[in-house]
């Protein structure tokens, strides 16, 4: 009888286990620019530590399918623990300012993709190796410098293709990134967030197995400058 519930026992352990440790195939790693966010028809608040730097940001790391699905909320046993990042929280704050309203420190929104991403990639990495890889692969692509190097900078009114767009971050990347565009109040299409692949360790960029099914962009798209951009706080 005892035999049995220990068996009993190494089963269920190993289901839940398995279920946790969920497979996934490749990462988006994905950077919003912040001046488009802003400019969109909800607009922004900054983060209590002050406007961030003209720069983009960080998004997410998410675990992909090559089918274009998803896993999400792996481990409700593991919830986000700030304490585990603090050593990280100047350079979090830096590269991944929250934008939403009302302001914030970046702990909700870094919480928030630790539980719905993060804990789907448990067999790569613990919740410090989540956040370090994602800043590691934002100094990576250096996504600014690959498009001022060709000659796409951000300036309010002035337009760029899809296809500068897109050659200038595969020059520097070497792989072809996927564009999401936001539509501001005058209905322009504007430079929203860049998609990049990244291999199943976190560690490299890659050729996406799929791309996603984000907001399509028209043929001439806007890169509005942050600089200039206002909060919701200030108005």
């Amino acid at each position: 009888m005892m035999r049995a519930l220990l068996i009993l026992l190494l089963v269920i352990q190993s289901v839940a286990i398995l279920t946790v440790a969920k497979h996934f195939d490749f990462f988006y790693f994905v950077q919003q620019w912040p001046g488009s966010y802003c400019d969109s028809r909800r607009g922004c608040c900054y983060p209590k530590t002050g406007k961030p730097a003209e720069d983009f940001s960080i998004h997410g790391l998410w675990p992909n399918y090559a089918d274009g699905s998803y896993p999400s909320n792996c481990d409700s046993s593991n919830p986000f623990d700030d304490s585990k990042v603090s050593n990280l929280e100047s350079v979090l704050e830096e590269q991944w300012p929250t934008l939403a309203c009302p302001s914030g420190n970046g702990l909700k929104f870094w919480r928030h993709e630790w539980e719905k991403h993060g804990t789907c990639a448990e067999s790569v990495f613990d919740e410090q190796g989540y956040f370090e890889s994602a800043l590691s692969l934002k100094k990576k692509a250096n996504l600014l410098h690959a498009l001022e190097n060709a000659g796409i900078r951000p300036v309010d009114g002035k337009f760029y293709t899809m296809v500068e767009m897109k050659d200038a971050i595969t020059k520097a990347v070497g792989f072809a990134p996927f564009i999401e565009c936001n539509v501001d109040s005058s209905g322009y299409h504007q430079l929203y967030q860049v998609y990049q692949c990244v291999n199943a360790s976190g560690s490299d960029f890659i050729e996406c197995p799929v791309f996603p099914h984000g907001r399509p962009c028209g043929n001439k798209v806007e890169f509005p400058s942050f600089s200039s951009a206002s909060s919701r706080d200030e108005l």
